[in-house]
């Protein structure tokens, strides 16, 4: 069970939910993915009290085992319906309650029940879980296609300004970038300086919260210590050799040599890319991890033609990534946090910048990619740090975590693939400028591509 906050803050899965409500209106149960601790449970528990007459909130985490041994027949529903009602002391009103399977995970057979439940349709039904530990549970039930799925990300900047009680920058915000307008220095600044803040609390609710109500960095520092050490509990469980556990804690250091792929032979000794794709795909599915493959014909349909082992890895939340960069330190010694807050974050940790970018690409559900192209000796590479599908072309961004403005593996990029570019952006942390064909976007605004 996810630990929650006494206030459950503002986010925008909320909306989507209601369309589920509005548009399926029972024919199809709601599959809410995610990583833990990202506030599943605290939504998916708020939207049923706000939206429904009555509901019951089962977790299958600490459910009892009466409540288990209901699914291991369904062949009278009325019996199971009462027993729920009894058990948890709760009436439920025909089309106008909802049942709650929180980690579904834990109970394959209710998630194969969904068929049954749905097609009754006195009910609806909304399950909850992690990507990874969803997938392993049901390999041995029939899944139900009668669900709708719907994955889960972090607080973005946007929710978590609201979280600050802000409803109104990122909307203006949008303004500027639809309409390429600059902000001017002052207000530049002051969003610079909100937007570092984020990238040191993260989106973790509970981190949020902890902020919120400390104001205190070492607090938030200490709750994301504690989730940290959860996911690399949980990517031990899911993976018994232990190799992606390894390959989580060593984001950070692999991200600062500023190579050109995840190097597992450096992470684990003889450990080699081919062998690791398996791993590599699991992290993903966890969603405690980012992965941008390469793209080797960045086009429409990047999926092609990306290499499975050649990738980039990144922290699903740049919160947990500051954090995780110096996880074998005392807080006082994490220099993100002096030099973020400062506004002197140094060129070697970059880094940082690269995975927020990562971070906000994946939250507008854009899967990742990246791109090289070797220099005339063969020895080095131009390096496109994201392409991105737009409309039936692409576009490659190039991110600074500076104000230069330089962006020679940009134009390497465009001019070999010039017949195939939609927008040119580099992204950095000045205000929003452009100069001929390419778009200079401060960081913040990477959420409207």
């Amino acid at each position: 069970m996810e630990l929650t906050v006494n206030t459950p803050f503002r986010r925008k899965l909320y909306q989507r939910m209601l369309e589920w409500k509005e548009q399926r209106d029972g024919h199809s149960a709601l599959l809410i993915q995610g990583a833990r601790r990202i506030g599943k449970s605290t939504l998916v528990e708020e939207f049923a009290r706000n939206e429904y007459k009555s509901y019951i909130l089962i977790d299958f985490a600490f459910a009892t085992k009466q409540v288990h041994d209901l699914f291991k027949d369904i062949s009278n529903l009325n019996y199971i319906f009462m027993q729920l009602q009894l058990i948890y002391g709760v009436e439920l009103h025909e089309r106008n309650s909802v049942i709650i399977f929180d980690e579904v995970q834990k109970e394959p057979l209710a998630r194969q029940a969904i068929k049954f439940l749905v097609k009754d349709h006195r009910y609806d039904y909304i399950e909850t879980g992690s990507l990874i530990s969803v997938h392993k549970s049901s390999e041995s039930i029939l899944i139900p296609s009668e669900e709708t799925k719907m994955d889960m990300y972090p607080m973005d900047f946007e929710e978590f300004k609201w979280a600050m009680g802000d409803t109104t920058t990122i909307r203006l915000l949008r303004q500027a970038f639809e309409n390429e307008i600059p902000l001017g220095d002052a207000a530049h600044r002051r969003i610079m300086r909100d937007f570092r803040l984020y990238m040191l609390v993260g989106g973790m609710p509970q981190a949020v919260a902890a902020f919120i109500k400390s104001n205190n960095l070492a607090t938030v520092d200490a709750v994301k210590r504690d989730i940290i050490s959860l996911y690399i509990e949980d990517l031990g469980k899911l993976d018994s050799s232990g190799k992606a556990a390894r390959f989580f804690q060593f984001i950070p250091a692999q991200l600062s040599k500023n190579a050109s792929r995840y190097q597992v032979g450096s992470v684990i000794e003889g450990e080699r890319a081919e062998r690791a794709i398996d791993v590599v795909r699991l992290m993903k599915d966890s969603m405690t991890t980012n992965i941008a493959y390469h793209a080797n014909d960045p086009n429409v349909g990047m999926a092609l033609t990306a290499d499975f082992e050649k990738y980039k890895m990144y922290s699903s939340d740049t919160g947990l990534f500051v954090t995780l960069a110096f996880m074998d330190k005392d807080f006082t010694e994490n220099v993100i946090y002096q030099k973020l807050l400062s506004d002197k974050l140094s060129a070697n940790l970059g880094y940082v910048y690269e995975n927020v970018i990562a971070q906000m690409l994946r939250a507008t559900g854009k899967e990742l990619y990246y791109h090289t192209i070797p220099y005339n000796d063969g020895k080095k590479y131009y390096e496109v740090d994201f392409v991105i599908s737009d409309q039936f072309k692409v576009s490659p961004i190039e991110v600074k975590s500076s104000g230069y403005s330089t962006h020679a593996s940009l134009d390497v990029f465009c001019q070999k693939y010039s017949n195939r570019i939609q927008n040119k952006y580099l992204i950095y942390t000045k205000d929003l400028k452009k100069e001929q064909d390419v778009v200079m976007l401060p960081v913040y605004m990477t959420m409207f591509l």
